[in-house]
């Protein structure tokens, strides 16, 4: 079944050929011929061996026309219309002396929908497109663009939002690096060979929990960012410009969910990844250390693809969450059912979204970490440094990049998640006729031509 508006459904074709029989002046058929001259005899009629070529007959003076065979049913000929046959005027075609065998196929009629007019193959019409992206099923191409969309249109607020929230990420990270994890106080233990085990554990340890503060104080930025990043690109969709004030009274109720979703997820993945390898721990530990080891690497890698498939699943969870102010539980479940046979396209999409994002913070940050250790005077090998530690210069110039490339991913890696969200919910439930009327378009998808949903 093709439901592109625009295409008639093809009829049968016409009869081969129109009726034979002439008419008399009156229009009534006669069902014999024009009778020939007859011998003496009267015998029949003897027909004379010279007559014109085929296809050439004419209307006798004074009679009527043939007339045409009788016009297809409404949108069954190719026409599109009741009583428009192939040549558009009810006959096989149009020639110089009106309708029939001698104009040949004639043209198509032209314009007008269901006819073969210029702009009727071109495909359905374009969908409304109040904001950022289309009201329709989207493409991967329109789902990036739409997020750029968003960040150029909306560059004051989006710009704002993530330029703030970077720079207070960074600059704690900053200062943890510098104060805990540069300490050298801390770090002395690992470089020493003659160290005691306690020692090596309470340098560990400090390191550890720095790191964590570290990765805590990073995972907070990007959940405000997502947070208020989510609401804009909600509102973008409509052409609805939205404050950073009202993007966090909106988002705000939904901020400490959105916290619990973010910590659970590494946590399954954790669990998931702990079961796969705990058979072949279990078997090293109580048997061959071997095959204990060969037994953890296979769960390993075989939990690890299970964790992929269980995250793709619920990637949507964090926009379901904050725009349907759902729970957390519920959440996780609504993008499940989003991404239900759509795995592939969703993972290949936020696949690509993240290496762009990484591409993107990679080309920022390196020119600033060459600067950095030029500064420093560390080089661009004091990576491999051991007994060096980071200095204030090298963690400042760094920041700055940081900050910069964090501005420009996270509007990328948000807004594509939420126009992902309202894409998989578009094919599946029509959100397009809700956006529509949220964004005060009247009468869509009450039209023929209008294709909302899948």
């Amino acid at each position: 079944m093709n439901d592109t508006p625009g295409w008639a459904s093809p009829g049968s074709a016409p009869s081969d050929g129109p009726d034979d029989k002439r008419q008399d002046g009156t229009g009534q058929g006669d069902d014999t011929r024009d009778a020939g001259p007859q011998d003496a005899a009267g015998q029949g009629p003897q027909w004379s061996k010279e007559q014109p070529p085929p296809a050439q007959w004419s209307a006798p003076s004074g009679s009527g026309q043939t007339p045409p065979p009788p016009p297809p049913a409404p949108g069954q000929g190719w026409g599109g219309q009741s009583g428009q046959g192939w040549g558009g005027q009810g006959g096989y075609g149009q020639g110089p002396g009106g309708p029939g065998y001698g104009g040949g196929w004639g043209t198509p009629p032209q314009g007008g929908p269901g006819n073969w007019g210029p702009g009727v193959w071109g495909g359905p019409p374009a969908a409304a497109k109040p904001g950022v992206i289309p009201l329709r099923p989207l493409g991967v191409g329109e789902i990036l663009d739409g997020a750029v969309s968003t960040m150029r249109t909306y560059w004051r607020t989006v710009l704002g939002i993530s330029l703030t929230v970077a720079v207070v990420t960074e600059l704690l990270v900053v200062l943890l690096q510098g104060y805990i994890l540069n300490d050298s106080s801390t770090t002395a233990a690992l470089d020493n060979p003659d160290a005691t085990p306690r020692e090596i554990l309470d340098a560990l340890g400090g390191i550890l929990v720095g790191t964590g503060v570290v990765l805590v104080v990073t995972l907070l930025g990007q959940i405000i960012a997502t947070a208020l990043l989510t609401t804009v690109t909600s509102r973008a969709v409509l052409g609805k410009p939205v404050t950073t004030g009202e993007a966090w009274r909106d988002a705000r109720p939904q901020v400490l969910r959105l916290l619990g979703l973010t910590l659970l997820l590494p946590l399954i993945v954790s669990g998931i990844v702990f079961v796969g390898t705990i058979p072949g721990i279990l078997v090293g530990v109580l048997g061959s250390a071997d095959a204990g080891i060969a037994l953890a690497v296979v769960g390993g890698i075989a939990a690890f693809v299970v964790a992929i498939w269980l995250m793709i699943r619920l990637s949507l969870a964090s926009p379901a969450l904050m725009l349907e102010k759902q729970t957390i539980r519920k959440a996780m479940g609504r993008s499940s059912k989003l991404v239900r046979g759509s795995w592939w396209r969703v993972f290949g999409i936020q696949i690509l979204a993240a290496i762009i994002t990484n591409v993107v913070a990679s080309i920022v940050l390196v020119p600033f970490t060459l600067l950095a250790s030029a500064v420093s005077g560390a080089g661009v090998g004091f990576f491999d440094s051991t007994g060096d530690n980071v200095g204030w210069a090298y963690l400042i110039i760094t920041g700055i990049g940081s900050v910069i490339g964090s501005t420009l991913t996270f509007p990328i890696s948000a807004g594509v998640t939420v126009l992902l969200y309202i894409d998989q919910r578009i094919r599946r439930e029509a959100l397009d006729l809700e956006l529509a009327r949220a964004a005060g378009l009247q009468g869509y998808g009450d039209t023929p031509g209008a294709t909302p949903g899948s």
